[in-house]
């Protein structure tokens, strides 16, 4: 039997005092993991809040009926990766108006990729995630992912 005890909330990331631009891969989950993200008016909501919170740049993403995966990086100015997604979850909330309630589960999950290897990696299995859940056959099908901003590996080499 596993004794390990168990995070009950995500440790998030913290910048590490380098020269590095990060690439930060981000899930956010609705409220109760209600399923309503996948709607073209989501979709365009969620497109405008991360145009407005440009602190930070959002690369690939995926939305999923209750959560999104998305890959971004911080820039020059950047707040803190808990003010930007407070920011840019209560702007996509404001643009869809009163009709959703509290949309988004407080935490989020967070992790800094290591490697331009594993941006490549996670974006696979991450563009995948519809198949998986039955909803399309194949990736390049489903209507609610993208691009925002082309994110490039500045890490050690």
């Amino acid at each position: 039997m596993d004794e390990s005890p168990r995070r009950k909330r995500p440790v998030h990331w913290l910048p590490e005092p380098t020269h590095e631009s990060p690439i930060i891969f981000l899930t956010c989950c609705t409220k109760d993991r209600r399923r309503c993200l996948d709607q073209a008016s989501v979709h365009l909501a969620l497109q405008e809040a991360w145009t407005a919170a440009d602190h930070w740049r959002v690369g690939r993403y995926v939305v999923m009926p209750d959560h999104i995966h998305l890959f971004c990086a911080p820039t020059a100015n950047a707040n803190s990766l808990e003010r930007w997604i407070a920011f840019w979850r209560a702007t996509a909330t404001r643009l869809l108006g009163g009709g959703y309630g509290q949309l988004w589960q407080r935490e989020y999950w967070d992790r800094q990729l290591r490697r331009e290897e594993s941006y490549a990696e996670k974006w696979s299995y991450v563009r995948n995630n519809p198949v998986r859940a039955g909803l399309v056959e194949k990736a390049e099908d489903w209507p609610f992912q993208g691009e925002m901003n082309p994110l490039e590996w500045l890490g050690r080499r």
